[in-house]
C-alpha cells in the first residue's frame, strides 16, 4: 500500500472512530461544566463514561501520531505507541468489567476520576493518585482471551509479548540509548533530528503504526458492541476493522 493510499485510509479510519466516539458519547451522562473547576466533568463516574473518555482521547493520540509520522518523526510516534497501547489495554479491561466489575475495576476507576489537586493552591495539595500495576491489568486481559470460544492462547507467551512491548517502548519515552542511537546515521554521519522520513527505518515505522490503527478500529468496535448499539453499526466496524487489517498484511 503506497503512502498516499495508506493516508486516505487512515483518514477513513479516523473519521469512523470518531463518529463512533460520539455516538457513544450521546449514550452516557452528559459531562456537566463545574465552576471551581472551570471545565466540564462526569459527574456519575461510570465506567461506560470512563471508555468513551479512553477512546476518544485514543482517536486524538493518532492523529497526532500521523501528523509526527508523515514528517518523520519516527521517535517520537513510538512514545505515543507506547500511550496508545495503554490507551486500548485499558479500554478491553474495562469492557470486561461491564459485565464482570471487580475490586480491580472498581480501584481503577477511582483513580481515574480522582482530581489532581485537593486545594486551590497546587503547592498544598495533598493528594497521591493510586497507581493500578500494569501487569495486572494484562493479567486480567490475558485471562479474558484465554476464555474466548476459539482463540488458542498460550497465556505465558502473550504475558512476556505484553511486558516486551512495554519495556521496548519504555525505551524511547524515556529517551534509552538503544533508542536514541536510531537517529543516528547517513553519510556523513549525524543525528537526524529534523525527522526520518529519508532513512531507511521510516517504512518499518510506517507499518508499526499501522498496527495502532487496527487495534484502535477494534477497540472502537468491540466498545461498541459493549456500548449495546445496533448490531448493524458494530457489525459493519468489525467488517472494516477486519478488511483494514487483511488489506495492510496482504501488502507486506
Amino acid at each position: 500500500m503506497g503512502l498516499d493510499q495508506l493516508d486516505r485510509q487512515f483518514e477513513v479510519a479516523l473519521s469512523i472512530m470518531e463518529t463512533t466516539v460520539n455516538m457513544l458519547a450521546a449514550q452516557v451522562p452528559q459531562p456537566q461544566f463545574v465552576t471551581a473547576k472551570k471545565s466540564f466533568r462526569y459527574r456519575e463516574k461510570s465506567i461506560h463514561q470512563a471508555i468513551v473518555q479512553k477512546i476518544a482521547r485514543m482517536v486524538s493520540t493518532l492523529h497526532s501520531a500521523r501528523l509526527l509520522l508523515e514528517h518523520g518523526f519516527v521517535q517520537e510516534v513510538c512514545v505515543l505507541q507506547r500511550v496508545l497501547g495503554e490507551f486500548q489495554s485499558d479500554v478491553l479491561f474495562l469492557i470486561i468489567g461491564i459485565q464482570n466489575p471487580t475490586d480491580l475495576h472498581k480501584r481503577y476507576l477511582e483513580s481515574f476520576y480522582q482530581e489532581e489537586f485537593d486545594t486551590e493552591d497546587p503547592l498544598q495539595s495533598t493528594h497521591k493518585r493510586a497507581s493500578i500495576p500494569r501487569r495486572k491489568i494484562d493479567a486480567m486481559i490475558v485471562k479474558f482471551l484465554k476464555g474466548v470460544q476459539g482463540l488458542e492462547l498460550d497465556q505465558s507467551t502473550v504475558s512476556h509479548s505484553f511486558i516486551a512491548v512495554h519495556k521496548t517502548y519504555s525505551g524511547y519515552v524515556h529517551g534509552a540509548s538503544p533508542q536514541i542511537m536510531d537517529m543516528y546515521g547517513g553519510f556523513p554521519s549525524m543525528y537526524h533530528m529534523k525527522g526520518m522520513r529519508e532513512t531507511p527505518l521510516f517504512q518499518t515505522h510506517r507499518e508499526d503504526l499501522t498496527n495502532y490503527f487496527i487495534r484502535g478500529l477494534f477497540t472502537v468496535a468491540m466498545s461498541a458492541v459493549a456500548f449495546g448499539m445496533p448490531r448493524e453499526w458494530s457489525a459493519e466496524l468489525m467488517r472494516y476493522a477486519t478488511w483494514f487489517c487483511n488489506t495492510f498484511e496482504s501488502q507486506k
